[in-house]
């Protein structure tokens, strides 16, 4: 996806059809992931709503192979994005039922993401610098291709919580500090649009050719394994509110960094390396956060909620109005405007979510300073 940018601009897309692009991709999370969760009961193994979500987001992006104007990929992007972004909550439901409750652990797990993440960037980032960018769709579906046959080989053998799920999902979502917590999310995904979409676009206008857009991709993703790493032993004995508020924080310095530095390849390679904070520890935070409030059969639209307001509706937001603002305003208003949005983000999580009574992130996810 790092590419995708790139691609569209090589078919002579505008930045505003680019930022529609990425809002239509972010816009689904606001969607699908609820409307698949609420069929997850009818699933006794959950891994299959995955695959079946997988294989469809493959079949609908092969329209990439054939069809290039505007109308064609949004169209295709919907379908393909609709399905994958569907999938990735109910799979993470699915983890964090297999470790029973040791949310900690979601970091060993979530960082062979990350490790995917970077052999493909840098790999691929390396296949482009030889060759066409109309290559870039046919290793797209290679890499989806790779999803759906590894979904195959995992089940998901608990069968549905009976438990009473105590209040509904709806009644949860109206809590002040869930609220809180919500508008937390949304702010933060809605700064990190620009970045998604316009980064490549940014370090390609520096003369950074796509093998090295891809090594700075994966900067910030090797400092995002590292966290992963680190997670459990640096953050044992903070609260998840301190971890939060600090992850923010160096959130609305990275975007400074790329607004007003980014001429400068070691604040490039900064500001990426920032990913660990704005990306890896604020991810972690969420997932055990949402994990604390959304419970037994709550959990599936739990996960659901936090990826369609995050991911979703922050996204999209994010990226339709950095797609307005690139050509006529550049990087400076663009990623100063992200830094703002993370700023106020600050302020509310400074506000409004409470320290709880414990002050202590343990290991096994009991005692955790609660929201």
């Amino acid at each position: 996806m790092p590419y995708l940018s790139l691609y569209l601009q090589s078919l002579g897309f505008l930045a505003a059809q680019v930022g529609i692009i990425f809002a239509i991709m972010q816009g689904t999370r606001l969607i699908s992931p609820n409307i698949l969760a609420s069929f997850s009961r009818y699933f006794s193994n959950r891994m299959r709503q995955v695959q079946l979500s997988c294989l469809i987001s493959l079949i609908a992006f092969s329209v990439f192979l054939v069809r290039q104007d505007f109308l064609s990929i949004a169209l295709t992007t919907f379908a393909f994005s609709f399905f994958l972004n569907a999938a990735l909550p109910q799979f993470e439901a699915v983890t964090l039922r297999k470790i029973t409750g040791d949310t900690s652990t979601y970091s060993e797990i979530r960082l062979w993401g990350s490790v995917g993440f970077i052999i493909t960037v840098a790999g691929i980032g390396f296949l482009l610098s030889g060759v066409n960018l109309t290559l870039w769709p046919w290793l797209v579906s290679l890499c989806l291709l790779a999803l759906l046959m590894s979904t195959l080989t995992l089940t998901d053998s608990s069968a549905n919580d009976t438990k009473s799920p105590g209040l509904g999902v709806l009644r949860i979502s109206q809590q002040k500090p869930v609220i809180a917590f919500l508008v937390v999310v949304f702010l933060m995904q809605a700064s990190h649009g620009p970045y998604y979409a316009f980064y490549s676009i940014l370090l390609a206008s520096l003369d950074y050719t796509e093998n090295q857009i891809g090594q700075l991709w994966s900067l910030g993703v090797l400092a995002e394994i590292a966290l992963f790493i680190l997670f459990k032993r640096v953050f044992t004995h903070v609260s998840l509110r301190f971890v939060l508020l600090l992850s923010i924080l160096l959130t609305v310095l990275r975007w400074l960094v790329l607004a007003y530095l980014s001429n400068h390849l070691y604040f490039i390679m900064l500001a990426q390396l920032l990913h660990a904070a704005s990306f890896g520890a604020f991810h972690v935070v969420c997932i055990e956060l949402t994990h604390q409030h959304f419970k037994g059969r709550n959990l599936e639209q739990g996960q659901a909620l936090y990826s369609s307001i995050g991911f979703g509706a922050g996204g999209m937001c994010g990226g339709l109005a950095a797609g307005v603002m690139w050509d006529k305003l550049g990087e400076v208003w663009v990623f100063g405007g992200a830094a703002l949005l993370s700023f106020i983000a600050f302020w509310i999580a400074w506000v409004w979510i409470e320290r709880g009574q414990s002050d202590e992130l343990h290991p096994n996810g009991d005692g955790v300073s609660s929201i």
